[in-house]
């Protein structure tokens, strides 16, 4: 078995894998989201000693698995900091103490994972990757053969959710809070200018259009009902730009496997969007379950299952983090 350990944001998560099956024998997270809402994003400090808290509570409860553990894996990049060496720290503690070997996982890999976990892998696959921290597009043939084809020129599909969330006074985590306000809004109210369109560029950004909406929200001044129009033009015109930029993207390379990954994939107009785009082409989605699309142990793991086959093990000396990391 692998224990597999993340830390790479607010979420202190632990997970056991069995090697031969897949199986996820554990997995156990604990959300800090409650901690930082009353500052409407994560706190780095205040997330690295939430997880001196929890990581050590959830691993008491891994003591029985230890006896057959194999390896001990840990995301060791990107990621914030402060909370990375929270968990590396951990493992290799773990590793000296059991004398196991060590892996180090990148988190985006990870998120790609979760798409396998308890399940064989389906290559290769066009990769739509959005987070709080990341948007990009990848091809992916491979464990160790992955392209990133496009990228965010600023902020992230994620991270516009969480702060228009907060221009609302909303709260955070922004994604879910805006997809629930614009159920009951009118997602053609507002006219915003989707980013890039007049580009031949590949890429993506969000920074105009966050103004765009902050500029909606101050007129506003308060009333509840034009919050609710903001909110669904707001996730209708950001779901817009990743779909024609897909689209301009696929009359270059046509999908046949298409896969949406991160937090912000749990957004359920993203994903009916998307299905729609895929029509034309044939293709198939693939999505992970809802409970895995945010950050979790237990995508760390399925990774670090396939790492182990290849021997793709760190030492203990030198792995490090690396916050900054891509692929």
């Amino acid at each position: 078995m692998i224990l597999s350990i993340e830390s790479s944001c607010d979420d202190s998560a632990i997970s056991i894998t069995e090697i031969e099956t897949n199986k996820l024998l554990f997995h156990k997270k604990i959300s800090q989201e409650l901690e930082h809402s009353v500052y409407g994003g994560v706190v780095p400090e205040l997330a690295a000693r939430l997880h001196a808290e929890a990581l050590p509570k959830i691993l008491q409860e891994c003591e029985p698995y230890f006896k057959d553990l194999k390896a001990v894996a840990v995301t060791s990049t990107p990621g914030l900091a402060v909370t990375l060496v929270e968990g590396v720290t951990m493992a290799k503690a773990i590793a000296v103490a059991l004398n196991i070997p060590i892996i180090g996982v990148n988190h985006l890999v990870g998120h790609i994972y979760s798409l396998f976990i308890e399940k064989d892998t389906i290559f290769p696959l066009t990769v739509l990757l959005v987070s709080g921290g990341h948007t990009q597009v990848m091809e992916v043939k491979s464990l160790t053969d992955i392209k990133t084809v496009a990228k965010s020129m600023d902020d992230s599909f994620g991270e516009s959710f969480d702060k228009v969330a907060k221009m609302i006074g909303l709260g955070y985590p922004g994604g879910p809070l805006i997809q629930e306000l614009a159920k009951d809004g009118d997602r053609k109210k507002h006219n915003f200018t989707i980013p890039l369109s007049q580009s031949p560029l590949i890429a993506f950004s969000y920074s105009g259009l966050k103004n765009a909406v902050r500029l909606a929200v101050q007129k506003a001044d308060g009333d509840e009902t034009q919050y609710k129009d903001i909110a669904a033009s707001f996730e209708h015109i950001a779901t817009a730009h990743l779909t024609q930029k897909l689209k301009k993207y696929f009359k270059k390379v046509r999908p046949k496997t298409f896969a949406i990954v991160g937090g912000a994939s749990a957004n359920l107009y993203l994903r009916s969007q998307i299905q729609e785009l895929l029509k034309p082409h044939g293709a198939s989605l693939l999505l992970s379950e809802l409970k895995y699309c945010s950050d979790n142990a237990a995508m760390i793991g399925r990774v670090a299952v396939e790492m182990y086959k290849q021997g793709m093990f760190s030492s203990i000396e030198e792995l490090d983090i690396s916050p900054r990391s891509q692929l």
